[in-house]
């Protein structure tokens, strides 16, 4: 494997690099040191794919070990991709001798920079825990750049490509489960039927069911886990995203949701309750319909869906009956009033097309 390096990051490795050498661009990364946030971060862009690796809060002792910690980025972030054992182990052969270089040319560098500026417009996804930041890396990666005049691509999607055509077969394979979301309603239908690798977490679940349902991610929610005695169902287990919900206790153990793989769960549980927004309280059936056992991509789909999610912040069910009952009413003295208002929080029909091009590219 050839690491391309800027001077900064020559200097903070303290090695002298070799003369360039030819390598197969999957097997060649660009790297730059540069400060995020005060704190010491590298910077890798693969030469082919353009994806991006991000390490932050490096250590004296991390610039010691730089070739073994390099291997284990790429290894923790492909993995976060779902992508297969098999896929990883044969590249990761093929690049166990590291070499270290001088930058390439200036279009590499120019790159290099642009994969710089994107960090810092997505630093708030910064792990401050781990050096391999993994999140922001997939991110990243998922940004569109230039390649050529007119010409956009998007970086995860063409590295899927070059390690498809570099294993000669599919290089994800993984379970998923096929979830029935059911928005809790009275008179109106409103439900989504999707598919989720279960290696995702509950947080990311939380982030799907954002994108699905259109919430806007505005305030808090909790997952419950329900297990299934003698026909009725009992909270197990309750998932809560703020580490403030503890000063709350519950009867049901707590946990915090970040990292909480899906698997830990599914396909022991078959019911779960998501609710969104303590104050409007939003509340979700989930229910778990299928185990999916060779998934061929990385990504939740959509499959159906009916019925609009009422916008945020406007009052609970009760308020969204009001709502309704305006807009159905073209007489009523705040109609246009609250049609100008819906827009303004994204009222709109369900679109299944733009969900799935979302949840394709979060």
């Amino acid at each position: 494997m050839l690491i391309q390096c800027t001077r900064k990051l020559l200097e903070q490795l303290n090695i002298k690099s070799d003369s360039h050498v030819e390598e197969n661009p999957l097997f060649s990364w660009h790297a730059h040191f540069l400060l995020v946030n005060r704190r010491k971060a590298v910077v890798l862009v693969n030469d082919l794919a353009r994806y991006v690796i991000v390490l932050h809060g490096l250590k004296a002792k991390d610039y010691k070990s730089f070739d073994q910690l390099l291997v284990e980025a790429i290894r923790e972030t492909f993995e976060a991709e779902g992508i297969r054992d098999d896929v990883l182990d044969k590249y990761l052969t093929h690049s166990m001798e590291i070499t270290y270089s001088k930058t390439k040319d200036r279009t590499s560098v120019a790159r290099l920079n642009k994969a710089c500026e994107t960090i810092y417009f997505y630093q708030d996804l910064l792990d401050h825990d781990d050096v391999i930041n993994t999140e922001l890396s997939k991110r990243v990666s998922r940004s569109l750049v230039g390649d050529g005049k007119n010409k956009y691509i998007r970086p995860n999607e063409e590295l899927y490509k070059k390690l498809e055509e570099f294993v000669g077969h599919p290089i994800f394979m993984t379970k998923a489960v096929q979830l029935k979301v059911v928005l809790k309603l009275e008179d109106h239908h409103v439900w989504r039927r999707i598919v989720v690798p279960i290696n995702h977490s509950f947080e990311e679940l939380h982030d799907i069911l954002q994108t699905t349902f259109g919430w806007k991610n505005h305030h808090l929610h909790e997952f419950v886990i329900y297990e299934e005695n003698d026909s009725e169902y009992h909270p197990i287990m309750n998932l809560v995203c703020d580490i403030e919900a503890f000063a709350y206790p519950k009867k049901t153990e707590m946990r915090l949701e970040t990292d909480v793989k899906i698997s830990e769960y599914i396909p022991t549980y078959k019911k779960i309750k998501y609710t969104y927004d303590f104050g409007d309280n939003w509340q979700h059936d989930i229910e778990v319909e299928e185990i999916i056992g060779d998934y061929h991509v990385n990504y939740p789909t959509c499959l159906e869906g009916e019925g609009n999610t009422p916008p945020e912040d406007v009052g609970g069910i009760y308020g969204y009956k009001e709502f309704l009952s305006i807009l159905a009413n073209p007489q009523h003295p705040d109609y246009n009033q609250m049609v100008r208002w819906g827009r303004m929080q994204g009222y709109k029909n369900f679109d299944i097309v733009m969900i799935n091009g979302i949840l394709k590219n979060r």
